[in-house]
């Protein structure tokens, strides 16, 4: 059974830095695409960054371009998404979700998330 368990949540200021953690027990980790989503209060999930299988492309949305970066480690069937220079704006549970295809940038290409980690950024 898939399993996906974020950390690395918590409080911080305008301008400070997180590092979130997601640690994938999927069958298929090392060929499928990996990504982070968000849901504010309020609000939808997006996607705001993805990975594929490889680790060589990376995608982000607009929000996050150049603040962000994910990446992941196959060797430890990890996913990692640093978040610096943050906004309240980025307030927010953030979700580690897996794809089924070795590239992926759209929501609905994931199938499976995990059960999130909340990050508030105050001003």
């Amino acid at each position: 059974q898939e399993q996906l368990v974020e950390s690395g949540g918590g409080a911080v200021q305008t301008g400070g830095s997180l590092r979130l953690s997601c640690a994938a027990s999927v069958r298929s980790f090392t060929t499928s695409a990996m990504g982070w989503f968000r849901q504010a209060p309020g609000k939808g999930r997006d996607v705001i960054a993805s990975i594929n299988s490889s680790g060589g492309l990376t995608y982000y949305a607009d929000s996050v371009k150049g603040r962000f970066t994910i990446s992941r480690d196959n060797a430890k069937n990890m996913v990692y998404l640093q978040m610096d220079s943050l906004k309240p704006e980025d307030t927010a549970d953030y979700y580690c979700a897996v794809a089924s295809a070795p590239i992926a940038t759209r929501g609905y290409e994931f199938n499976y998330w995990g059960q999130g980690t909340r990050v508030t950024v105050s001003s």
